[in-house]
């Protein structure tokens, strides 16, 4: 009670702000538990997600590494280089002076297959291409996005053997991708290129891999070829 003028006032009647003694709680507390749950549930699916799309670009699936490609003739690179011992530049013959290295011609399967399984039946597409005059439609197995850049001859006058980027193909009935050319896997090795050198002699040695060398020796062919680290966007990306 306060005194005003002489008359006897209450808080009431001043208009102070009243409360109420206790306020009813809206959330129960439990609610809080379920809130931390959900933040964390929340985080952990994104990294979830995350996680699991970043396995599938890496996956088979997506990069198509170890998986054949259905062709329309079913060359092989284990007969034809492992077993008959053909030089790669055979049929690749533009390798070492372009970018591309090249599809051969059905005038240079038939060099061979004019008088070597030249009534085979799995062959057929094979002489009825060169019949007609037309191109096989093979299917691309190391096929490159547009907006990336790679030149063959380059990289095999720095030292980069086949088997570096294409592995093993001596040993492929049907050929598959032994590398993802996922742009980490290519900057890998332009990171840090000396580990991946050999001879130049030995570029088309597909018994040949860089790591049979030790790496002092892929360190002094590095310097002697002028290998050097390339790591700009514009060096891949034109």
């Amino acid at each position: 009670m306060h005194l005003v003028h002489g008359v006897a006032t209450t808080s009431e009647s001043l208009g102070s702000p009243t409360f109420p003694k206790s306020m009813a709680q809206i959330f129960h507390p439990s609610l809080n538990t379920v809130s931390r749950a959900t933040i964390f549930g929340a985080v952990f699916i994104l990294g979830a997600a995350a996680f699991g799309w970043d396995s599938l670009l890496r996956s088979p699936y997506v990069t198509q590494v170890g998986v054949a490609r259905d062709q329309p003739v079913p060359f092989s690179h284990k007969h034809h280089v492992g077993g008959l011992g053909m030089d790669c530049r055979y049929c690749h013959s533009y390798v070492e002076e372009s970018s591309s290295a090249g599809m051969p011609s059905t005038k240079v399967c038939m060099t061979c297959h004019s008088m070597v399984w030249n009534d085979s039946e799995m062959l057929a597409p094979v002489r009825e291409s060169y019949a007609e005059d037309r191109s096989i439609e093979w299917t691309r197995v190391h096929d490159l996005p547009d907006f990336a850049y790679f030149d063959h001859s380059i990289h095999i006058s720095k030292g980069v053997s086949c088997t570096s980027c294409h592995g093993a193909v001596n040993e492929m009935p049907l050929m598959w991708r032994e590398a993802s050319l996922q742009m980490d896997w290519c900057l890998s090795c332009h990171r840090d290129p000396q580990k991946y050198i050999g001879p130049r002699d030995r570029v088309f040695d597909p018994d040949f891999h860089p790591f049979d060398l030790d790496l002092e020796t892929r360190q002094a062919l590095a310097e002697e070829n002028r290998v050097e680290s390339l790591i700009n966007c514009s060096v891949c990306h034109r």
